[in-house]
């Protein structure tokens, strides 16, 4: 039980500390991500710093963890699905297409939760009904 306490209070503390990275670096604001987005416009590349950061990060957390374990003794499940199959490209070309659309991901939506942002307040129970009708689709036709 202590541990399943303590995988929350640090999943906790990550999503915390990533949403604060994400305000900090203007992230959750859809113009910003529609400017990287527009090569031949209004091109901001400060999101591929933001994007190798995060990679960074996660593959030294995943690096010392494969190395030494976790401090709290939590299951890692790391992905071992190698090859790209139709339902990789088909969730890409979705997530990808929904992001240019909107400038809105799942993480910086959220994240734009927290100053009250009307549109955010919009996007996320429609982002629900997509997870959800995207599992109902998979188990019935995938």
């Amino acid at each position: 039980m202590r541990s399943k306490f303590a995988f929350f209070l640090i999943s906790l503390l990550s999503g915390l500390l990533f949403g604060v990275g994400l305000a900090i670096s203007k992230m959750i604001n859809p113009e910003k991500v529609l400017n990287f987005l527009d090569i031949f416009g209004t091109w901001d590349a400060s999101l591929i710093l933001v994007m190798a950061s995060g990679l960074l990060i996660s593959a030294a957390g995943v690096y010392w963890v494969k190395r030494r374990g976790n401090a709290i003794n939590a299951d890692l499940q790391l992905p071992t699905k190698t090859e790209i199959d139709g339902r990789l490209v088909t969730g890409s070309a979705l997530f990808g297409i929904g992001w240019g659309l909107a400038g809105y991901c799942p993480g910086p939506v959220v994240a734009s939760l927290a100053y009250g942002n009307t549109e955010a307040m919009l996007f996320v129970p429609v982002m629900i009904i997509g997870f959800y009708l995207g599992e109902q689709i998979e188990k019935r036709w995938l």
